[in-house]
């Protein structure tokens, strides 16, 4: 088929290498205009437009997909299909109608469960034991249009939502090749999602990301993964805000010759550092303080001058 892929981020590389390197002929790649980037802030493509332009394929950057001169250079270039994986934007009727194969979307998770912008951000947060990619066609409501194909993907007691993604982005190019050739073929159908088990995932912000150490050890464990590598969790010290890395839950017998350790409150070992939370204390990992380099939180709470050690 003749196709126009859709996506922005690192996570659409795989997909996009796979499509490539398919018997599917990539016309073109849409992707979201250049964004700011780095210290310096300068305006950088997006890795997919980076990708796009080394294999020598024209990259389309609308500022608003509904723009009717990208309409129309859509329909010249006429795609039988439009695979998309992590976009970014929505996407209008008048976009859906172009390719007779419709739009044909990659999402990181098993529908009708997180719909949304961050769907491997809150399997994590809310600690699902397996996940997975569901190639679907786009309809106008969001992540809600039929079925063609699903794999599944165990999520790892450390996992972080880098780690959980990178592995669905692989699998997930696989089912999407695999998804064209089947509609090409005509031996796949799209099956409607279940009425049943919709769960949304709306975009993790920075304000979801800030450590509330009053919650209990496990739920802080999921939020700093989810979070890792982006947005980032965080919390004060000393009036300061400072990025966390994934931290983990000490088992009872670990803390069991230190004494209990109220929310917030950190335990500074040699090694080690642990903070308390609603029921029993979390080992840091890595700590990141403002305008310095993530460091393993020992070495961060070597230099430590602030008495009554405690996390805001």
């Amino acid at each position: 088929m003749r196709l126009v892929f859709a996506g922005t981020p690192e996570a659409a590389i795989p997909a996009l290498r796979a499509i490539l390197a398919s018997r599917h002929e990539v016309a073109a790649v849409m992707t979201r205009p250049d964004a700011p980037a780095g210290r310096g802030r300068h305006l950088e493509p997006s890795p997919v437009a980076r990708m796009a332009r080394e294999a020598g394929i024209e990259v389309l950057t609308p500022v608003k997909v509904r723009d009717p001169d990208f309409l129309d250079r859509l329909r010249r270039i006429g795609p039988d299909c439009c695979p998309v994986t992590a976009y970014g934007a929505l996407l209008p009727q008048a976009a859906l109608d172009i390719p007779p194969h419709g739009w044909v979307n990659l999402h990181f998770s098993v529908l009708p469960a997180w719909r949304g912008a961050a769907p491997v951000q809150h399997a994590l947060l809310h600690g699902d034991d397996v996940t997975g990619a569901t190639t679907f066609r786009i309809v106008k409501e969001l992540d809600a249009g039929p079925v063609y194909g699903v794999v599944t993907e165990t999520v790892g007691p450390r996992d972080t939502s880098g780690d959980l993604l990178a592995r669905l982005a692989v699998s997930g190019a696989t089912l999407l090749v695999g998804t064209l050739d089947g509609i090409e073929s005509g031996e796949i159908r799209a099956v409607p999602q279940p009425g049943e088990g919709v769960s949304l995932a709306p975009k993790i912000t920075p304000e979801d990301a800030h450590v509330d150490w009053a919650r209990p050890a496990a739920a802080i464990d999921r939020l700093v993964r989810a979070c890792t590598p982006e947005p980032g969790a965080w919390t004060t010290f000393a009036r300061d805000r400072v990025k966390l890395g994934p931290v983990e839950p000490v088992p009872a017998d670990g803390a069991s010759s230190a004494a209990p350790l109220a929310p917030g409150v950190l335990a500074i070992s040699r090694s080690e550092v642990h903070a308390g939370t609603a029921t029993g204390p979390v080992r840091l990992g890595l700590v990141q303080p403002p305008g310095k380099r993530a460091m393993p939180a020992a070495d961060w709470a070597r230099g430590l001058h602030q008495a009554g050690h405690g996390f805001g």
